[in-house]
């Protein structure tokens, strides 16, 4: 059948893809490693440090992870080469939908696999803090900030990331000045990078009474959530530290006792804070990884720009310097300035469909 002949043909280009993508994925290696960190666990005493155990622990998710997607891939290949088949051996055209819904799963999941093949950096597999402030535009802005935090929202339920809120500060209107949000998952950060810069919004605004056109902007600021095992001291004595009630959810507690924590890191001028924790403990605590993080990622980049080896999408955020338009009026389009990735469907983007931004980012910067 001719149907099924195309799918088999346009399939077939993958064969050498395939063996190419488990070599760049070192599957081989994965499955020694994976023997090693399981033979750790079963040590008596592999208890004993809790937080080495659980470092163990994830590193084998991630790897296992990993060789389960490929060999799922592998599978749907053997599956649409079967059901080409069959299709001819039985002449039924019962198994042309069946085969196109088996290519389109396939192409899709090895474009995903092939992209973490970029993700090489030396925090790209870990966690990310991301922080979202409101820029230039009122209380339209704030509006723009919850929207992009509802979608960024979504991307994480969409891949199965868990997504911590540490700081909240609503708008004096609507919306969100401010919130920071830390999001948990493998590669968290290596996909979450590109999102870093300014966010353009254009649309007629709902709070204006005359209808007319506004322009917004607001700041995404993605960081790696930095190890406690990583060699970066700060020094106490740079640091002043603000206790506060906090202002977000939290219950009669946190909202009756100064539990929120605001750390200023005085030499550079670096603020965080954290106020979702119900103690004043746990808040420092939790600020000083965020601090670290921020800290320690700056410092990157000052290295990185002595060395030229840094592209112009790594800059200081700046009103003007925006890498993401969104457009819903008076037509609709979102487009990265960076990539000329653009799409018409922005109701799909704002529901967290981003993976055309993030994939197309990574090419650029790995090209």
């Amino acid at each position: 059948m001719l149907a099924l002949d195309q799918i088999k043909a346009e399939i077939s280009k993958y064969d050498e893809k395939l063996k190419e993508l488990r070599d760049s994925l070192s599957i081989d290696e994965a499955l020694g490693r994976i023997e090693e960190l399981e033979e750790t666990a079963g040590d008596p005493d592999f208890w004993n440090n809790m937080d080495e155990a659980q470092k163990i622990l994830q590193q084998t998710k991630q790897l296992k992870n990993k060789v389960e997607g490929f060999n799922m891939l592998s599978d749907t290949y053997d599956e649409i080469m079967l059901l080409v088949e069959m299709g001819n051996e039985e002449n039924d055209e019962a198994y042309v939908d069946e085969a196109k819904a088996q290519r389109d799963k396939f192409l899709t999941e090895f474009e995903n696999l092939r992209i973490s093949t970029l993700l090489t950096g030396e925090y790209d597999s870990g966690n990310c803090i991301v922080t979202l402030h409101s820029g230039a535009g009122g209380t339209e802005a704030c509006d723009w900030t919850s929207m992009l935090y509802r979608m960024y929202g979504k991307w994480c339920d969409s891949h199965g990331f868990s997504a911590e809120e540490l700081d909240f500060l609503a708008g004096d209107e609507a919306g969100i000045k401010s919130v920071t949000f830390r999001v948990e998952g493998e590669n968290a950060y290596g996909l979450m990078k590109g999102e870093k810069g300014i966010h353009r919004l254009v649309r007629i605004s709902p709070f204006d009474a005359a209808k007319k056109r506004h322009t917004s902007f607001a700041s995404c600021d993605v960081m790696p959530e930095i190890d406690d095992d990583i060699d970066f001291e700060i020094n106490p004595d740079d640091i002043e530290m603000q206790v506060f009630r906090s202002s977000g959810a939290g219950g009669q507690h946190i909202n009756k006792t100064s539990s929120a924590v605001r750390l200023i890191h005085k030499p550079t001028g670096v603020v965080v804070s954290c106020q979702t924790q119900r103690s004043q403990l746990q808040n420092r605590e939790t600020c000083m990884k965020m601090l670290k993080s921020k800290l320690y990622e700056l410092e990157r980049e000052k290295q990185m720009e002595k060395l030229a080896d840094i592209r112009g999408e790594v800059k200081k955020i700046e009103w003007g310097s925006q890498i993401r338009s969104y457009v819903f009026q008076p037509y609709t389009m979102v487009k990265d300035l960076r990539t000329e990735e653009e799409t018409g469907n922005i109701s799909a983007v704002m529901d967290g469909k981003i993976d055309n931004f993030i994939n197309a980012y990574l090419k650029w910067i790995n090209s």
